[in-house]
Parts: C-alpha cells; sequence; structure tokens
C-alpha cells in the first residue's frame, strides 16, 4: 500500500514538472519607481536573449498598450533591473534615443526634469522611457513605460 502512494506521488511530482515546463518561462522585470510609488513591467519585446530586429524595435517602441507612471519633475526616477538585465548591460531610451550610455549596475536615477525637458528630445507632458538591454549597437529585449507630467 505504501508503495503504491510513492510510485502515485512521484508520478503526480512528475506530471506536475512536465505541464510546468511546458509554460513560458518569464522574462525578466524592470521596475520605475517615482517618489513611493513605482510600476514594474515583464518586457514588451523580446527578453528571451535573442536580438531584436531593428524593425522588431520600431515597432515595439510604438507599442500603445505599456504601464504608465506620474512623475514629479522635482523627484528623482529611479529605474531597476533584474541582474541578468545588467549582466547583458543596458540603457535608457527616451522616446527611442538614448539618454545614458549603456550601464551594467541594476540601478540608475535620473533627475525628473530631465523626461520632460525638450533639450534631450521630450514633447509635451508625456514621455516614451525604455529600458533597451543589450550593448549600444544590439538590444535583445526593451521594457517600455510612459511617464506623465505630474505637477499636484
Amino acid at each position: 500500500m505504501r508503495r503504491r502512494r510513492a510510485v502515485a506521488a512521484a508520478g503526480a511530482v512528475s506530471a506536475g514538472l512536465l505541464v510546468l515546463s511546458a509554460c513560458d518561462k518569464p522574462t525578466a522585470i524592470s521596475t520605475i519607481t517615482v517618489g513611493g510609488d513605482s510600476v514594474s513591467s515583464e518586457a514588451t519585446c523580446g527578453g528571451e536573449g535573442k536580438a531584436l530586429t531593428t524593425e522588431a524595435l520600431n515597432k515595439c517602441l510604438q507599442d500603445k498598450g505599456i504601464d504608465e507612471i506620474k512623475v514629479d519633475p522635482t523627484e528623482s526616477v529611479r529605474f531597476g533591473v533584474d541582474p541578468e538585465i545588467a549582466d547583458n548591460s543596458w540603457t535608457i531610451l527616451l522616446n527611442g534615443q538614448p539618454l545614458v550610455d549603456p550601464i551594467k549596475k541594476t540601478y540608475r536615477s535620473i533627475p525628473g526634469e530631465v523626461f520632460f525637458n525638450t533639450q534631450y528630445g521630450a514633447q509635451g507632458d508625456s514621455t516614451l522611457v525604455s529600458i533597451k538591454e543589450g550593448g549600444e549597437n544590439e538590444a535583445t529585449g526593451l521594457w517600455s513605460f510612459r511617464l506623465k507630467k505630474d505637477e499636484d
């Protein structure tokens, strides 16, 4: 009787592992924090270690269904990425253009006013900010967020 239960339990565990292995592995997470608010996201595009084509990257930058967060221009915007993103280096893009050089740390802070300054390519009270995984000439993942100016 004990042996049957042990075999049944082993079979159930094996079946569970088989089902789990069929699921897609979630991509790494990136997070933007402003004051006490934060928003996190899996990759908008890519994030599985394969290089994205320029066409795929440009299409991804047009994505409208992305998370947004309000930013008081006097606050710092803090970017955090999972270590696997940092290991491959990452860059902050402002409306598709690099804002900083590629870095390999898991954290970066930028003054909020930068994201609404026309000198840096900002337009109006809403800015598309993306975290691009990969070196200067490649992209393997893109995490996008919309920053909305908040001056309440």
